[in-house]
């Protein structure tokens, strides 16, 4: 009979042990995206709040084919316009892909569709959203259209047009900027 309990004790403290394994390596497999995630289908999805951008660092950039943002109150402009210019706006579709490029140095590759409606009109942009973080932040943001490179001095092949099209991206998101409220948050009016 103390047989039978000792082996019963025994086999419930390696069950709780294996549990507690379990239960370790599922926290550990816990992704950064798991967190980010909401708060970008929040910008994508023009209903972003002053908390979607507590991803970013302050000094973060934010690229697409049309604005080149840089620092956290020009991201807030661009993201708040999203509402001003689209009836809709939305991540329909998305694919996660998370790499660890050192510790505390992350990368998150979103392949996406994204869905807009413009004057009355569907439009649908196959995109790959790139997020740089260092140390949980997101320091960078670019949203390749068509999964293509975004148009610099560096990935054209007459690097004088890369400079023009970086100056209209910048002047894009100046305008915007200034026509947003230099960043400020709608609801509260704070910066």
């Amino acid at each position: 009979m103390e047989k039978n309990q000792q082996d019963k004790e025994e086999y419930m403290d390696q069950k709780r042990e294996a549990g507690c394994k379990g239960a370790c390596e599922f926290i550990s497999r816990k992704h950064l995206s798991d967190d980010i995630m909401p708060h970008i289908l929040n910008l994508y999805g023009s209903r972003a709040t002053a908390s979607d951008f507590e991803i970013y660092s302050p000094n973060a950039s934010f690229e697409d084919p049309l604005m080149c943002a840089r620092g956290l109150k020009q991201i807030k402009s661009a993201f708040y316009s999203l509402p001003k210019i689209f009836s809709e706006s939305r991540i329909v579709e998305y694919d996660i892909t998370e790499n660890m490029i050192s510790p505390g140095n992350h990368e998150i590759l979103i392949d996406n569709k994204q869905h807009y409606k413009f004057m009355g009109k569907d439009v649908d942009v196959i995109s790959l959203i790139k997020l740089h973080l260092l140390e949980g932040k997101v320091v960078r943001h670019e949203d390749w259209w068509d999964k293509k490179p975004l148009w610099n001095r560096e990935t054209v092949k007459i690097p004088l047009i890369g400079r023009v099209v970086e100056m209209t991206r910048r002047g894009s998101m100046l305008a915007t900027h200034v026509l947003m409220g230099f960043g400020k948050d709608p609801s509260t009016g704070i910066k």
